[in-house]
């Protein structure tokens, strides 16, 4: 890497630099907190606020719809404009959208203003992790991405446990108020710490493929909701569905064509990348399902208080930690094809396991498969985004670092998404409403908490006892459809990703971008997996 006056350029006094991760990683903290703080509150939100499941759906979709919708046009706006006044005004937005969260009187105003959220973080993910690559030289990204990656996923533990003794002492909205402190010092931080740097005019926005990227999660996203509402033998939702991948494929077309897309194609010339993302989206797919059944199960069907169930969600954080560190250090001796993988069976066999679970099954084993899955996670995530980085090329790293964090985002969302339907369908399908008058019918197949709520008050205790049959059944469905869609990936990983000899031989992909002037090279790219996963 060229120096001047014995420091690498392009990247901060030494000093400095760790303190601008400290800023990036407050920053990231809140949107960690944001994406597992509301799993606690849905049984509570469910109730307060008259929401059925398919409006616990859009809490949590809306957010990461508009996240990973956004997360590539902030790529590129970044890599144009730079990144700290995106920074500043992401979190000045972030800040504003928690306080309207926090004080929504109606699941359409809280789904809103979630929307906003998923504005304000879908420009602080790419942004901050551009930025580690302007700050930082090669031989300290490592243990940069690794500090960072650590910040971001401290909301998984955090976000339930704080979520769940906020519910049981204050009003819901304070689980959004609690993203206000943290965004303020951010704020200060960022503004003080972070380095100005300049972009690149020769990046354009494109808005085309803004339009049609987001067209197509949205039709995707809205279908397969739609069809656990109307039942996936409906048309509609199909046509949703088909119109979503055509207007996906007709994306691709598009970027394919321009020379300055949102999506630099010639990033997945590299069959590292590609089955990278693929993997991480099919694990953020099945992470995120996981996340929306079991809080639900802990507290409607098993009668855990909020912050119960966020003890109960500790074993999933802790194989989750123990998993990443027993990866962190299998990668250099076996490398991702195995690493990757392994963690992928892991969660495969926990759905098994999870769908053989009953309203009646001892803590130990719910536990039990709970941590197997977190081991599973733990393994394949952190490998996945260090082999997807590894193939960066620094002049690209704004656009780069959001195709990862859109596909993370995007199999997530679509998580909720079809995962939450099958869990609707399934719970549909077998609760037993006996004689009760049509309005009550109606809240009841809403979701287990309306089923519950009317038990309750016209006193039928055998409908409640139907409901969590019916969301138990219903989650082991989920569960089963989980492991099967993780099949294949899993075979993929084994096939595809890089063995370990090959790890030290991973470059940054060259690539050459209309208007760019000039092509990225491997002399100051990221350095292989091998070293970006610290002993």
């Amino acid at each position: 890497m060229p120096r001047r006056n014995g420091q690498p350029v392009g990247t901060t006094p030494d000093t400095r630099r760790w303190w601008t991760l400290a800023a990036m990683a407050l920053a990231v903290l809140a949107i960690g907190l944001d994406l597992t703080i509301l799993s606690t509150a849905l049984p509570t939100l469910a109730r307060d606020l008259h929401a059925s499941t398919t409006d616990l759906q859009w809490f949590a979709n809306s957010y990461t719809l508009v996240l990973a919708a956004l997360m590539l046009p902030a790529g590129a706006v970044s890599d144009r404009v730079g990144p700290k006044p995106l920074m500043i005004g992401a979190l000045v937005v972030f800040g504003a959208a928690s306080v309207g969260s926090g004080l929504s009187t109606s699941p359409g105003m809280l789904t809103g203003f979630r929307a906003l959220l998923g504005l304000g973080a879908a420009f602080l993910m790419p942004v901050s992790m551009s930025l580690l690559t302007i700050v930082f030289p090669a031989e300290e990204r490592a243990r940069a991405m690794g500090l960072w990656i650590t910040a971001n996923s401290l909301g998984v533990p955090v976000g339930p446990l704080l979520g769940g003794w906020m519910l049981d002492h204050f009003h819901w909205g304070w689980v959004f108020f609690i993203n206000v402190p943290v965004v303020l010092v951010a704020l200060v931080a960022v503004a003080i710490l972070v380095p100005r740097t300049r972009g690149s005019r020769a990046v354009r926005i494109d808005l085309p493929g803004i339009v049609l990227s987001s067209a197509a999660l949205v039709l995707l996203t809205y279908g397969f909701i739609r069809a656990g509402q109307a039942g996936w033998g409906s048309s509609g939702p199909w046509i949703l569905i088909t119109a979503g991948i055509a207007v996906m494929a007709g994306f691709v077309w598009q970027q394919a064509r321009t020379g300055s897309g949102l999506v630099d194609l010639s990033l997945f010339r590299s069959r590292t990348f590609t089955w990278s993302t693929v993997l991480l989206t099919v694990t953020a797919f099945g992470m995120m399902g996981l996340m929306f059944v079991l809080p639900q199960y802990f507290q409607s069907v098993r009668g855990a208080s909020a912050f119960e169930s966020g003890l109960r969600l500790l074993p999933v954080i802790l194989g989750l930690a123990v998993g990443a560190r027993v990866g962190d250090r299998l990668v250099t001796r076996l490398g991702g094809r195995v690493v990757a993988p392994v963690g992928l069976g892991l969660i495969i066999v926990a759905g098994a396991l999870g769908a053989q679970t009953t309203a009646a099954s001892s803590w130990w084993f719910v536990h039990s498969w709970e941590t197997l899955a977190g081991v599973g996670m733990g393994l394949a995530l952190p490998v996945l985004v260090a082999l997807g980085t590894s193939e960066l090329p620094e002049s690209r790293t704004g656009t780069g670092s959001a195709v990862l964090q859109t596909a993370r985002q995007a199999g997530g969302t679509l998580g909720v998404a079809i995962l939450g339907s099958v869990l609707a369908a399934g719970y549909r399908s077998g609760l037993e409403v006996g004689a009760l008058p049509g309005a009550l019918v109606r809240v009841a197949r809403d979701s287990v908490q309306g089923a519950i709520a009317v038990a309750d008050a016209v006193h039928l205790p055998a409908l409640a006892d139907s409901a969590k049959a019916a969301f138990v059944s219903g989650m082991s469905l989920t569960l089963v459809v989980t492991s099967l869609v993780l099949v294949l990936p899993f075979v993929a990983g084994f096939a595809f990703l890089p063995g370990r000899r090959a790890l030290a031989s991973l470059e940054p992909v060259t690539t050459t971008r209309e208007g760019d002037g000039d092509s990225a090279t491997g002399s100051d790219g990221i350095p292989g997996v091998a070293a970006t996963m610290p002993e």
